[in-house]
């Protein structure tokens, strides 16, 4: 460890930020770690909210990644509700929004993304939601009653997570997508298809390729939704889950390279030496662009923690995400797959898909398989090894797929 490093400053505590100063202490820094959050509840995961906590079935309490006793066990000097405004690199100091200056040596921006909102002037009427805490996820939940009406903007997946919650709660959901298929940006056509079919067998009016909506608020306290004037339905509460904003401002005032997020090597580390990123806020170093899952967000700093202490801890995992819909589990393995790739479809059962990708050599790509974790345990290790695949084998549901382990 670098005796040098006596003050380390972290901006942002959900995921990447707890994982982060967590990682510091297990190896064993014990100089000042200054932790910056603009929430009061620090050290939560979120994949929960649109879900378990949404459905009434998890106490935001549950969501804390580390127990109250571990959290004071790192020592750390906690500014909250605080948010950076500005850093200096050359002067190695972080300013707040209260005037505190916090000076570091090494310093970890988590500051993750935030909920994209086409219209600012949404957030000002009380049925529209976003979700990004268990606070939104509370107030959005009192709305959920049988009977109720849900519109949902945005068929990404806190979207179609949202409306799954939902219909199980007895509401009326149609959901709107300005694209031509749910998930555009990261599966293929015949997944979205699948991610369509699935909601519509649900009750969840989906409607794709919808235009520009207008919202107006009733005197009943409810909203209208309208295209060209005209209204397509009255809700009672509106979700929009139009993607999200990468929380890039801080690294590009003060100066780092930026692409979709903040630039950063294998280590971690932006284009100045002393400043590092995790998370949602910082690209993948091997695939360049962001990567917005728990496991980047954890994997990443985790990292990014032990490069700060000098530890050669390159951080080179696959993509890897997962969601909830119904009595799916859906996980999606490696990068979007490519018009050039070969599609392997198996089933097994009524409920069990995968869609597997190889390239024209017969390696994986990536895949999105349903209620099939063992196969996506099995994928990362032919990701690894480059386990040449034959196709014929990964259509049959009678071939036991172990038998092909790298």
């Amino acid at each position: 460890m670098n005796q040098a490093i006596s003050r380390i400053v972290i901006i942002g505590a959900g995921q990447a930020g707890a994982w982060a100063a967590h990682t510091l202490r297990q190896q064993g820094y014990g100089g000042m770690l200054s932790v910056v959050s603009d929430e009061e509840r620090v050290f939560y995961e979120r994949p929960p909210l649109s879900k378990q906590v949404l459905a009434g079935d998890m106490a935001p309490a549950a969501l804390q990644l580390f127990s109250d006793e571990a959290i004071n066990a790192m020592h750390i000097d906690w500014h909250k509700p605080a948010r950076a405004t500005a850093i200096d690199p050359r002067g190695h100091v972080v300013t707040l929004d209260n005037g505190t200056e916090l000076a570091y040596d090494k310093l970890l921006i988590a500051t993750g993304s935030r909920a994209r909102v086409p219209v600012r002037e949404w957030l000002s009427l009380p049925q529209v939601f976003t979700l990004r805490t268990p606070e939104d996820a509370a107030r959005l939940g009192e709305r959920l009653a049988p009977g109720k009406r849900l519109a949902i903007l945005g068929g990404g997946w806190i979207g179609l997570e949202v409306a799954a919650t939902a219909r199980a709660k007895g509401v009326a959901v149609s959901l709107f997508e300005l694209g031509e298929r749910l998930c555009g940006r990261s599966v293929r056509p015949e997944v979205s298809d699948f991610l369509r079919d699935l909601h519509r067998e649900q009750g969840v009016e989906v409607e794709l390729d919808c235009g520009l909506l207008e919202l107006v608020a009733t005197d009943q306290g409810t909203l209208r939704l309208l295209r060209d004037g005209q209204q397509l339905l009255e809700a009672d509460a509106v979700v929009v889950g139009a993607g999200a904003e990468i929380a890039t401002e801080l690294g590009r005032d003060a100066g780092l390279d930026v692409a979709q997020g903040l630039v950063v090597d294998e280590q971690g580390r932006t284009s100045d030496p002393d400043i590092y990123a995790a998370g949602d806020v910082a690209i993948h170093p091997g695939l360049g662009f962001c990567i917005q899952s728990w496991a980047n967000a954890q994997n990443q700093a985790i990292s990014a923690a032990k490069a700060m202490l000098g530890e050669d801890s390159p951080y080179r995992d696959e993509p890897w995400i997962w969601s909830d819909q119904y009595d799916c589990n859906i996980q999606i393995l490696g990068i979007p797959a490519n018009g050039d790739s070969r599609l392997v479809r198996r089933q097994v059962g009524d409920r069990q898909h995968a869609f597997i990708y190889l390239d024209g050599e017969g390696r994986l790509e990536s895949m999105i398989a349903v209620n099939d974790a063992r196969l996506v345990k099995l994928g990362k290790r032919w990701l690894r090894a480059g386990t040449l695949l034959p196709a014929e084998q990964l259509a049959d549901p009678a071939v036991n797929l172990m038998a092909l382990k790298p």
